[in-house]
């Protein structure tokens, strides 16, 4: 199916945001999970809270097992028309921040960054005064 597979309207996807007529956007498709309300392992809420919009973040954040992935291609019924996703509906992922192993705090960080150069002077200057020949 994975040439042949609908295209669907944004707005079209956005009117089935019900219990009994639930779908989603995950990754560019569409899959109606209105049979699967039932058996989702966090209940049908968390389902209707992932409808209206583009979902994969919802998704990805949960960390959705192997078998949880293979399930999906039960329930696709096509594709979404990206171009009709509204931007305010579109996850833009935030610039990567540094990376930061020991979690240390901006204000350290930026502390250390003027004081190591200023430190490194002040001793460049004293070896300089110390070791001048008079």
């Amino acid at each position: 199916m994975e040439g042949d597979q609908k295209l669907h309207h944004f707005d079209d996807v956005s009117k089935h945001s019900a219990t009994k007529d639930c779908w989603l956007i995950i990754h560019g498709k569409v899959y109606d999970v209105t049979p699967f309300m039932d058996e989702h392992p966090g209940g049908d809420e968390v389902l209707l809270a992932a409808t209206k919009k583009d979902a994969t973040n919802d998704f990805e954040d949960i960390g959705h097992s192997n078998q949880a992935r293979e399930l999906m291609d039960k329930y696709c019924i096509g594709k979404i028309d990206a171009s009709t996703i509204p931007v305010n509906r579109v996850f833009i992922p935030p610039e990567q921040t540094p990376y930061n192993p020991d979690k240390t705090s901006d204000f350290t960080i930026k502390i250390l960054q003027f004081l190591v150069p200023v430190m490194i002077l002040g001793v460049a200057f004293a070896v300089r005064y110390y070791t001048r020949a008079e």
